[in-house]
């Protein structure tokens, strides 16, 4: 009964991803009502602001606001946010995020790293391109999935000799996370890219910046990335290769945008 229970979840999991599409056209798993989806985002954001110092500097905060708002403008009609809360942390992390429900974090670290407002425009994009993809729904998912079959490989292996099913649960396991969770989160990152280019260019940012951001990014590494096979994240090459081939399509974003007098000045 408990393998056909789970057969059961695994098989509707299997409809539901021929059924949901990301805005790109391709294929993903999404089990969460996105009401649950953007209460786990308010929960998230809410803890982490008990933990994290917030920065209250007045300057830094107009600037970080000055660049989120117009991608948040762009974002209208993709995402059902009627408020975007944006809090800036203060953290040497070189990082920023954005989760369901309209929830915005840039971390002051990575700051010094983004040298134009253009530049971490180009970021915020891309988490806010997270959040429109619903790629934490497909994360959360793929991980319920994962489990489930793990649970069933368990079952099955039930009186296999101990050391021998050890190994096998433990060679499932890594072919979990190597061989579908990380191949999926690049793909979710090379989607984020293209989706930021195109809110930042709808925004008037200019979208060559987002180039200039995978360079720094490059440089504030020096060479510490994981190899890309081992990372959810692409590497710094490829993001500029799948950034530059998507130009093409948004510069006239940007240009049009530009004529309708959309040109944000923000600057530190």
């Amino acid at each position: 009964m408990k393998s056909l229970n789970l057969f059961l979840v695994l098989s509707i999991s299997i409809i539901l991803l021929s059924c949901a599409t990301s805005p790109l056209g391709r294929r993903q798993l999404s089990l969460m009502p996105e009401s649950q989806m953007n209460a786990m985002g308010a929960q998230s954001f809410e803890e982490l602001k008990s933990k994290t110092p917030i920065e209250r500097d007045a300057k830094l905060n107009a600037y970080v606001n000055c660049v989120a708002k117009p991608i948040t403008e762009a974002a209208k009609g993709q995402l059902k946010v009627d408020h975007w809360e944006i809090v800036v942390f203060k953290s040497d992390q070189i990082n920023a995020f954005a989760l369901p429900g309209g929830k915005i974090g840039v971390y002051t670290g990575i700051l010094p790293v983004l040298k134009t407002g253009a530049q971490l425009a180009a970021v915020l994009g891309h988490e806010v391109g997270h959040v429109i993809a619903q790629h934490g729904n497909e994360r959360v998912s793929q991980s319920m999935v994962a489990q489930g079959g793990l649970v069933i490989a368990d079952f099955l292996s039930g009186k296999m000799d101990p050391s021998k099913k050890q190994i096998l649960m433990a060679g499932l396991g890594v072919g979990m996370q190597y061989g579908v969770l990380l191949p999926y989160g690049r793909t979710q990152e090379n989607e984020a890219d293209i989706i930021g280019l195109k809110l930042m260019s709808q925004a008037g940012f200019d979208p060559h910046q987002a180039i200039e951001v995978w360079k720094n990014m490059s440089a504030a590494s020096s060479g510490k990335a994981p190899p890309e096979f081992m990372s959810t994240h692409p590497s710094n090459e490829s993001r500029i290769q799948n950034i530059s081939s998507n130009l093409g399509e948004t510069v006239p974003m940007y240009q049009a945008a530009q004529k309708a007098g959309k040109n944000p000045r923000c600057q530190l």
